[in-house]
């Protein structure tokens, strides 16, 4: 048994040495929009923590705050997606376009958002 958690471990750390050898050559673009992803996801957490405590009275508030989180990640993942230069499927779309539709859809999600609150 200790074997094979030596094993996992080793394993384990390999990998996370893998993943951050890679990760270092990301470009910084990109990691930006990866933090921007990561503040989103956690701030839907937050509030769906918030909720779980407190109380969720005006539900169609929570349910605008987390929608709005969770779509703009979604979003920020698609900018990244179009902006990344390795990924051959976007490699007409100039980065500025792909920010265009990525502010664009923004803002149709906020405007959905605060049609949502009422």
């Amino acid at each position: 048994m200790g074997r094979t958690s030596s094993s996992s471990k080793e394993d384990a750390q390999a990998l996370f040495h893998s993943l951050r050898s890679a990760y270092a050559t990301t470009p910084v673009n990109l990691k930006i929009i990866d933090l921007y992803v990561g503040f989103a996801a956690f701030t839907a957490l937050i509030q769906v923590v918030y909720m779980a405590i407190v109380g969720s009275f005006p539900f169609n508030a929570f349910l605008s705050g987390v929608l709005s989180c969770v779509g703009t990640a979604v979003l920020a993942v698609c900018l990244r997606i179009q902006v990344n230069k390795e990924n051959k499927e976007f490699k007409d779309l100039p980065p500025q376009r792909a920010f265009a539709d990525f502010v664009l859809c923004n803002l149709v999600l906020h405007l959905v958002i605060m049609n949502f609150l009422g």
